[in-house]
């Protein structure tokens, strides 16, 4: 098969609930053209994977994986895949197998990912792999398996589809949050004060309330309210989630 055009990008893009199913049968239609079966995540940490307007599940009813390769099954995938484990530290397309992390730039992230016992871990021998890196910390990922399940070396289909799989993988997966995003990971129109970035900010670097208070010239409550008060505007459960999401904004550094 030729190199696929360009125009899947937008055959695969969604833009209301009702386009999901299509949009997941282009893609599917385009994985198995490249020799591949396609296995979507919008969220490399949640075992549910994208579903179109009627509730169906996309891996199953679209993409063709059965029950027993029902790899969104397995609660522990997002932690014991060297997959998803590479999609954390890689936001470019790669490819993988038992013997390694294969991608077009060194990361010497990958070359220190655990391979034991690959397949079984992986739940396939080898998949080229499209990280889609998303606001506010989420990972989503599509993984390409060949259809010829005795193929473990993907070099030369990632040096001719790589590039393409990427840009309909995070089209797919990125459109499909936006789409089907109904809760906001963060509450529109909200932003921190200064004072609540200053709190933070000495927060992010290990200053416990009592110091910060000591540090600003403000009470210890004080220094709490401004704290709670960025928590509920960034939509977080403590205080480690509020700091995370302040430095994905942009508001502090991590950095010390």
């Amino acid at each position: 098969m030729d190199v696929p055009s360009l125009e899947w990008v937008d055959a695969v893009r969604i833009t209301a609930p009702d386009e999901i199913r299509r949009a997941a049968q282009a893609l599917d239609t385009l994985a198995r053209n490249c020799g591949m079966q396609a296995a979507p995540a919008h969220n490399i940490a949640d075992k549910r994977t994208p579903m179109d307007v009627d509730g169906s599940v996309l891996a199953r009813d679209v993409f063709g994986w059965t029950s027993e390769k029902a790899w969104w099954q397995n609660p522990r995938i997002a932690l014991d895949s060297p997959i998803t484990t590479a999609c954390r530290f890689e936001s470019e397309p790669f490819w993988m197998n038992e013997k390694g992390c294969h991608t077009r730039a060194p990361n010497r992230y990958l070359a220190a990912i655990d391979l034991t016992n690959f397949e079984a871990r992986a739940m396939t021998r080898a998949a080229i792999v499209v990280p889609v890196h998303l606001p506010f910390g989420q990972i989503g990922a599509v993984s390409f398996n060949p259809l010829d399940q005795s193929l473990t070396d993907l070099a030369p289909l990632f040096r001719r589809y790589g590039d393409v799989l990427g840009l309909v993988g995070r089209t797919f997966i990125t459109s499909y949050v936006n789409t089907m995003g109904s809760a906001q990971a963060l509450p529109p129109g909200s932003r921190l004060s200064k004072r609540e970035v200053e709190c933070l900010r000495w927060a992010a670097i290990g200053k416990t309330d009592l110091e910060i208070s000591m540090i600003i010239g403000r009470s210890r409550a004080t220094v709490r309210f401004h704290i709670h008060n960025a928590s509920i505007k960034l939509d977080a459960v403590n205080r480690s989630q509020t700091v995370f999401k302040a430095a994905q904004l942009g508001y502090i550094s991590l950095q010390r």
